[in-house]
Formats: C-alpha cells, structure tokens, sequence
C-alpha cells in the first residue's frame, strides 16, 4: 500500500464568530496537529480600527498581511503539520475587498494593497486542505455575543452580511487546493461530537482517501 503523505498545512476560514478558533483546538489535540491562532489581544490597530474604520483599515490589513506571510513561511520552514485559524486569502479576497466596497478603504489603499497580495501569494504553497465554516449572520451573532470581546460590541450586522457574501464567493470560487464546507446552522462540533465525528470522517476521506 502506498504511504500517504503527511500533510504540512490545514487552515480554516470563516467569518467573525464562524468558531474557526473553536475547532482549531478541537481538530489540533484530535490528530496531534501544531494548532496557529490568530493574536488578537496584542493587534495594535485592532482597537483604532473599530472606533475609525476609514483612518485604520489599511494599516490593519497590512499588518494582518504581514503575520500571515511569517505563519505560511513558518509552516514551510518546519517539519510538523499545523492547523491555521484563519488564512492569508480571507484578509485579501474578503477583508479588504468589502472595507473598499463599504467605502472604509480608499481606492488607491485598496489597490497598493492587492498587489502586494499578489506578489506574496506567488511565493508561498496554498494548504492541503482548506475547511471553510459557513454561518448566517443570527448563528454568528450568537456566538460573537457568547464570547464577549468589547471591541466586537460595534461590529455592525450589515458589515457581517457583506463578509458573509464575500466568504460564499471565495469558497465558490477557491482553486487552490481541496475545500471542506462545513455549515454551521447544522453542524454543533463545538457541543456535539457526533457532529465533530462528522467533520473528521470528512477529513480523513479528503487527507488520507480513509472511509
């Protein structure tokens, strides 16, 4: 039988509240997987960013550019698999497409920014497997709600739906490599192992061709 490949990077997407760092945890102690969370306690424009949207939202996606770019290089470099909660194309396909839309980030920003998305993305290896946490915006709600974060309470419902509407896009549209949609209306891996059992049937099937 043919070794199966040990894979080298899992990431997870999803919007606000989706519970992306939730089964980051989950999945990581359940294969023994490095598990990369997303530092939003030491952002230093996070805070800005909520109460000026316009004035911060270029430094704030330059800044989530930079991290991502040292996990990904960091995630080539080492030897171990590591699941990621949250990835670099979210920021650059959905984060700041949607803060131009919504006219928090000018056109010029906007601009200067993609393209350094592009220039960054031709230098680094997309993941083995993406797992996207699709959610309607009462489900997330929910959820922002039930864990509490002050800088959360102004996120505004209309700036959820439109992330919510880029995320239905990006999953439509990903090429990278192989994607698992995982509704969260439905599926409660967070309360439900039965539920989480399904979630890892699925990635054994897609990682390791396991039934």
């Amino acid at each position: 039988m043919a070794k199966i490949k040990k894979p080298k990077h899992i990431a997870i997407a999803g919007n606000i509240g989706a519970g992306k760092t939730t089964l980051t945890e989950m999945l990581s102690k359940h294969y023994k997987w490095i598990p990369q969370f997303e530092d939003v306690e030491h952002n230093p424009y996070l805070m800005d960013f909520y109460e000026d949207m316009p004035r911060w939202s270029f430094n704030l996606q330059i800044y989530f550019l930079n991290k991502r770019l040292n996990q990904l290089l960091e995630i080539q470099r080492g030897t171990q698999t590591v699941i990621q909660d949250r990835t670099i194309y979210e920021d650059a396909t959905i984060f700041a497409p949607n803060l131009h839309d919504m006219g928090l980030m000018p056109k010029r920003d906007f601009e200067n920014y993609y393209t350094f998305f592009q220039t960054l993305k031709s230098m680094i290896q997309p993941p083995d497997l993406l797992i996207y946490l699709k959610a309607s915006v009462p489900t997330l709600v929910a959820q922002i709600q039930k864990r509490g974060r002050e800088y959360e309470d102004n996120i505004r419902l209309d700036y959820l739906k439109k992330l919510n509407d880029y995320y239905q896009m990006f999953a439509d549209n990903y090429k990278e490599g192989p994607i698992l949609v995982v509704d969260c209306d439905k599926n409660k891996f967070a309360y439900n192992s039965e539920h989480f059992g399904e979630i890892i049937s699925k990635i054994d099937a897609t990682l390791f061709g396991l039934f």
